[in-house]
């Protein structure tokens, strides 16, 4: 039996922060990215591919409110926006992948999925919207929006001025359509899923598919996932190549191997900054609870030269 990996790109691979978006950008460094993947394909894996959505969704946002500004057309939903991105986003992968593996002459089936994930109606989160999106207001025009559409904002941060519309991130439940995925994945077909975290849904008491305005972590979701298909090893690439103790600080130190106990214990005391590998450490530790075997965070560039970043197991391996 192949070994089964979900991998989550993350971080520059897709569009890094120097850079203005522009879909060249975007193909270059998609193609450096999965250049690296076609290591554990030549390692015999099947893989799933799920991937972050941030600037893309928050462009189409922008586009949301120049078409209703200028133009007066109907802006869309955010659960539309999600499915907008996936479909962009899922479609340039899918493309580009199959140029890496013709130029590797590697035969895979590979197919692009939009991905529905549940969650409940009655998350505490949805009371406490967190998660930032679309584009920068000036306070008046906050002010404005909060009383026509009743969106919340908060401000940006320091140094950046202004003010940014804030939705809540509920926790993943179920990944619809995940059996299918297992099928198409484990039969050694490369499946592009759960874009974003995924499109967010619930069943209302008539057994209805309903939407909510939030965004779901799209490492929790690939977790998720990951744990739901049987997955031997998670992958999350992003753009530091090991997970560190103290980030930034002269105490910072390189954490290569780590089992859950004290990956667990560092994680309750602080060590990893709440809004950036936090997150990812929590997920990795979600996957590893479910029974995966092994998560790897790490730059994609760790994956081709073997020097795997760092690695999470239950215990120490040998």
């Amino acid at each position: 039996m192949k070994k089964l990996a979900v991998i989550a790109l993350g971080g520059n691979a897709l569009l890094r922060n120097d850079e203005t978006g522009t879909i060249e950008e975007q193909e270059a460094n998609t193609t450096e990215t999965l250049e690296n993947v076609v290591y554990l394909l030549n390692e015999g894996y099947n893989l799933v591919i799920t991937h972050g959505n941030g600037p893309q969704v928050g462009n189409i946002l922008m586009r949301n409110d120049a078409g209703e500004i200028l133009y007066q057309i109907a802006p869309m939903p955010l659960d539309i926006c999600v499915a907008d991105s996936q479909g962009g986003i899922g479609y340039m992968i899918e493309r580009i992948l199959r140029n890496v593996l013709n130029r590797h002459q590697i035969s895979r089936h590979i197919i692009s999925m939009i991905g529905m994930v549940t969650v409940d109606p009655l998350d505490e989160a949805l009371k406490n919207p967190t998660k930032r999106i679309g584009k920068i207001y000036s306070q008046d025009e906050a002010e404005r929006l909060q009383t026509e559409k009743n969106w919340q904002f908060k401000p940006t941060g320091k140094n950046k001025g202004g003010w940014r519309r804030v939705v809540p991130s509920p926790s993943p439940i179920d990944i619809l359509n995940k059996d299918v995925i297992e099928l198409l994945a484990k039969a050694g077909n490369i499946v592009i899923t759960g874009g974003g975290g995924g499109i967010p849904v619930y069943y209302d008491k008539k057994g209805y598919l309903r939407t909510v305005d939030a965004v779901i972590d799209k490492d929790m979701t690939s977790s998720l996932l990951a744990a739901e298909i049987g997955a031997d090893e998670f992958y999350i690439l992003t753009d530091v190549p090991y997970v560190f103790k103290d980030f930034g600080l002269s105490t910072q130190e390189k954490l290569e191997f780590l089992n859950y106990a004290d990956t667990t214990t560092h994680l309750e005391k602080g060590t990893f900054e709440e809004g950036s590998m936090a997150p990812k450490i929590k997920a990795c530790l979600n996957f590893l609870e479910r029974g995966g075997q092994k998560s790897i965070i790490t730059e994609a560039r760790k994956l081709a030269d073997k020097s795997f970043g760092s690695k999470i197991t239950m215990e120490y391996e040998s």
